[in-house]
């Protein structure tokens, strides 16, 4: 069977916003009113363990996952790991855990 030819922009995601820090720019979690630069890690290049403040579970050395940081000055030292889903749900919930 052919294929359809989709209508330009029909159905198509919102382009992502990319930060002068690096990463894609995006809302984040409930009841924070910064936007986070955010980064997607491949299990391939995940070599340690960290604790996800969405759900403040460990997310295991090779695991896909997601770093996301607060876009202001010095936000970059406020980087936490995110397990993908966790942060796929953050609008839903807030944080667990207090980023200190």
């Amino acid at each position: 069977m052919p294929r359809r030819h989709r209508r330009a922009g029909a159905d198509r995601p919102a382009p992502r916003r990319e930060g002068p820090g690096g990463g894609a720019l995006e809302s984040g979690p409930l009841g924070d009113p910064d936007d986070y630069h955010v980064r997607r890690v491949p299990g391939s290049r995940a070599g340690k363990d960290y604790r996800c403040p969405g759900c403040d579970q460990v997310v295991l050395a090779g695991t896909p996952h997601v770093v996301a940081w607060p876009d202001r000055p010095g936000g970059d030292d406020e980087r936490r790991h995110w397990h993908s889903g966790c942060w796929s749900g953050r609008s839903s919930r807030g944080l667990t855990r207090r980023w200190s």
